[in-house]
């Protein structure tokens, strides 16, 4: 009861978390109102939506990376559906590469989605919202980004990135009536990996540890409208990024190898 009626806008909910996302607010009888890239899919997963819980969602093509499309999809989406309740910033991706194989191109762009897109998303509805003295923004972090390992050098900056906003932006927004969420998650069986770990390798090691878009999807709707300042999954994850921040050279001695199986 406390989602239904409210617009919840997802940005990258044309698969993954984002898709499971809008299946599961649309559930609680939420009006999902989905942003991507690729319209093809958003057309699927909002028929899907209609099939299923008849509930016609509207959808909008953005790249986040492209600060001025975000500007004019928004104020399209605000003439449209005029309230705004929960915005999650979901898009964003990553690629694992030792540092002397970066490529500055990957690492603007994954900046570009993950941090820049991410804040001009949230600038444009904090506007909103603010006036309203009402409404929830939930930035999906990654575990990255309280514990960075081998390989993903950029990834977690991008991550490590969205938390100082996020916790910043947490401090601002609670005097207007606003929450703000962290979502940490680790490893998901998602098509992340597809670009993130072309190898297979990382996957490989660590599947049967993955966390399933399902079960994030609900967590992540379960915490809507409510104060929470962070979501961490799994815990037993959560519990060795407590402990690097406290012991942060015996973690990375102790966990060596297992930090090394990208």
């Amino acid at each position: 009861m406390r989602i239904e009626g409210k617009h919840i806008v997802i940005t990258g909910a044309s698969s993954g978390i984002g898709e499971q996302i809008a299946y599961e607010a649309a559930r609680q009888k939420a009006l999902p109102v989905l942003l991507a890239r690729n319209e093809e899919r958003l057309k699927q997963v909002a028929r899907q939506i209609e099939r299923t819980y008849h509930i016609s969602p509207r959808y909008y093509r953005l790249d986040v990376s492209d600060t001025d499309a975000v500007e004019a999809v928004f104020q399209q989406l605000f003439h449209d559906v005029q309230t705004v309740d929960v915005l999650v910033n979901n898009a964003g991706f990553g690629v694992f590469r030792n540092v002397e194989d970066i490529d500055l191109e990957e690492m603007k762009n994954m900046f570009a989605v993950n941090v820049f897109g991410l804040i001009a998303c949230t600038k444009t509805v904090y506007l909103h919202m603010k006036k309203r003295r009402s409404g929830h923004i939930i930035n999906i972090a990654s575990q990255a980004g309280k514990l960075a390992t081998p390989k993903s050098s950029v990834y977690a900056a991008t991550k490590h990135a969205v938390l100082g906003f996020t916790d910043s932006l947490r401090m601002e927004a609670e005097q207007h009536g606003i929450f703000v969420t962290a979502v940490n998650p680790g490893p998901i069986r998602t098509n992340f990996f597809h670009v993130a770990d072309q190898s297979g390798e990382y996957v490989k090691n660590i599947e049967r540890w993955m966390l399933t878009p399902e079960k994030v999807a609900k967590r992540v709707v379960s915490i809507m409208m409510t104060p929470t300042r962070e979501v961490n999954m799994p815990r037993w994850m959560n519990i060795g990024s407590q402990l690097h921040r406290l012991f942060p050279s015996v973690v990375e001695r102790v966990g060596k190898r297992a930090f090394f199986k990208k």
